[in-house]
């Protein structure tokens, strides 16, 4: 279990790293998965047609998924993205919830924040928000929204138990969550899940896969299964390469 003073060093340096990505337009982690640019933006899934539906200023690369593509966003749905950055997912769920519907995106970083509130402005997105907010603690009232999604953030939280909680919380009765992130094969040597700089870089706060699905049960949330998978080994440290995964995950709130 993570001390309280590492806690506080990890939230402390996820958002100095993201601060600066959001300046920059830079990645958080190109070889696990999450890097900048369109080549690691198709590799998270996203085909020609997701990103010319997308602001470019929100195409970070941010992501090691596609959850939207797997969300089966409807007409008028309330949707929420947990750790929404420069507005990707946002912006894309957006299109398939249409002017009856509302995406609201919530992330922990200002300068994340500013960017995606400023694509939305310039590109006429009326039916999106951004607050400031962080996953462990959602600003959002119970049973608010019919998805929620999140794309290679669960993993940066140190309390991921009460990410999915907030999760089950906030959903409505018949309520489903599709969420990206990354995933350990077997896990990870503890010098690497203590290093502070290492769960920054989308590295260190990942769970075995089981624990992660474990987790998830134990929210109280139901038929968690896996959608999509796939590894990632290339320039990885050799004491980690091939221990990494993304995964694409799916859970649904019972019914009241």
């Amino acid at each position: 279990m993570l001390v309280a003073e590492v806690r506080r060093d990890v939230k402390h340096l996820v958002k100095k790293r993201y601060a600066k990505i959001a300046a920059s337009g830079g990645s958080c982690c190109p070889s696990c998965g999450c890097g900048g640019g369109n080549t690691s933006v198709h590799i998270g899934g996203y085909s020609e047609g997701d990103l010319a539906k997308a602001p470019p200023e929100s195409r970070m690369g941010l992501g090691c998924g596609n959850p939207v593509s797997y969300a089966d966003i409807k007409p008028g749905e309330a949707v929420l993205d947990l750790g929404s950055g420069g507005g990707m997912d946002v912006f894309l769920a957006a299109q398939k919830a249409g002017p009856d519907g509302r995406v609201i995106g919530i992330d922990m970083t200002d300068e994340m924040l500013d960017r995606a509130r400023g694509a939305a402005v310039r590109h006429g997105f009326n039916n999106v928000e951004f607050r400031k907010g962080e996953i462990e603690v959602v600003p959002l009232e119970d049973s608010s929204v019919d998805v929620v999604i999140s794309n290679c953030v669960i993993n940066l939280s140190t309390d991921k138990a009460r990410v999915f909680r907030e999760i089950k919380r906030i959903l409505k009765p018949r309520g489903r969550m599709v969420v990206s992130d990354v995933v350990t094969n077997g896990g990870l040597p503890e010098h690497v899940k203590s290093n502070p700089e290492a769960w920054a870089a989308c590295v260190a706060g990942a769970l075995d896969k089981d624990e992660y699905l474990r987790l998830i049960n134990e929210s109280g949330l139901e038929c968690a299964r896996i959608l999509a998978e796939s590894g990632y080994s290339e320039g990885l440290p050799e004491e980690i390469a091939g221990k990494l995964s993304s995964i694409t995950v799916y859970a649904e709130k019972p019914r009241a």
